[in-house]
Parts: structure tokens; sequence; C-alpha cells
């Protein structure tokens, strides 16, 4: 289980709060409007009425040990600056922030958010991606229990070939191909003697519990 937290609970926070804590992870929600809370409240852990621009006020949640957070509060650029400012002074170290535009999303990582997502352009870019490339995968889930899914290798897999790790044997997971930075090449069903490297990442299918073991391995 990994642990993330969602400051604002509008549109776009509620929806992300709710698909963390639908695959079982733990979740944190923040927002100072009490309603909002409360309608976000059954599909979080944890949901807090709190104005997540005093810094003080988010000190002592732990927001620093998560496995990240989400950062969602409309369409206020300074407070979204100031709560991503306050974050990444506590130390977290996964902040995945909406941004209005490209300049709020060059503000954003130049005070260390790690991604700025702009829904309505990537939702765009997404659409016509998939209706100019129709045949084309995405990395989506495929059915209930299934999921098409590209994963950095953990350290125990790293000098090993695809034969000796077995994920196929031991998790039921299929490596589907192999994104190389060094050299930069994409190997479509490597073969069981491939090597994997720490530059590698592994694009994988399975069950989505096989998957999320192997993302959970040192």
């Amino acid at each position: 289980m990994k642990r993330y937290g969602v400051i604002g609970a509008g549109s776009f926070g509620f929806y992300a709060a709710r698909s963390l804590f639908d695959a079982k992870n733990e979740v944190i929600v923040i927002d100072r409007n009490r309603d909002r809370i409360q309608g976000v409240a059954p599909h979080a852990t944890n949901a807090i009425v709190l104005d997540a621009t005093d810094a003080d006020a988010l000190n002592g949640l732990g927001l620093e040990e998560m496995d990240g957070v989400i950062v969602s509060v409309g369409s206020n650029i300074s407070t979204s600056i100031l709560i991503c400012y306050h974050l990444n002074e506590m130390g977290v170290k996964n902040i995945i922030a909406k941004a209005e535009d490209d300049i709020h999303a060059e503000i954003l990582k130049k005070i260390g958010v790690s991604e700025a997502i702009r829904p309505n352009k990537d939702m765009a870019a997404r659409m016509a991606f998939k209706l100019t490339r129709p045949n084309i995968l995405e990395f989506l889930p495929l059915e209930e229990d299934y999921t098409l899914m590209q994963l950095d290798p953990p350290k125990s897999f790293i000098g090993k070939t695809l034969s000796e790790i077995g994920l196929r044997r031991r998790y039921g997971v299929y490596i589907i191909a192999v994104k190389e930075l060094v050299p930069e090449r994409f190997v479509i069903v490597p073969p069981a003697d491939f090597t994997v490297k720490d530059s590698d990442i592994l694009v994988m299918i399975g069950k989505t519990q096989d998957i999320e073991k192997i993302r959970e391995l040192e």
C-alpha cells in the first residue's frame, strides 16, 4: 500500500483521490471547504478541513513521507504556487500539481514540482493521439483486473536476464517491450537472455495486483 496526499477537493482532486483510494492506497485529502471535504470523505482514508497555504498547518501531517502529493486548487495560481513552495520546503519528494497554463507549469517546475499537469490540454492531446492512431494501446487498465504499465526496474532486477528474473513464473507478469536509453532503442518482445540495465524502462502486462507487487520490490 502506498500513501498519497491530495490538496484541493474540487473535481480534479476528488477524482484523483477516489481513484487512488479505490486502488487500495492510503489517501489524505485536504481542503478548506468543509462541504467538499464531506463529499470526498467516503473516498479517502482521512479528509481534513485545513488551509494549505498555512505552512504551520501543513507540518505534522507527514506529507514529506508520502509517495506523492497532488495539488489541485482551482484557478488560483498564486495559491497553487504558494502551496507547492511549502511542500518543497517541507521535503516532499514527489509533487504533482494541476497547472492553468504553460507559464504556471513552468513556475511550478522551477519551485520543485515533479510534474505539472494541464488536464484540458493533456486530455485533448490524448484524444487526438487516439483518433489518429486507433490501434495503439494506451497505458490504461485493460479489463477489471489487468493493466498495461511501464516501470523502472527494481534494483534486484539490474544485471540479470529476463530468464533469471522469471516474472512470468513468479508473478504471472509478461514483459512485452523494453525502452532502452543506453543505447536509445525500443525492444519489442525482448528475448529471455536480455539483460536488464538500470537505465531501462520495462513495459509489462499482467494483473494489477501482481504488477503492484513488482513495484514494491527493492
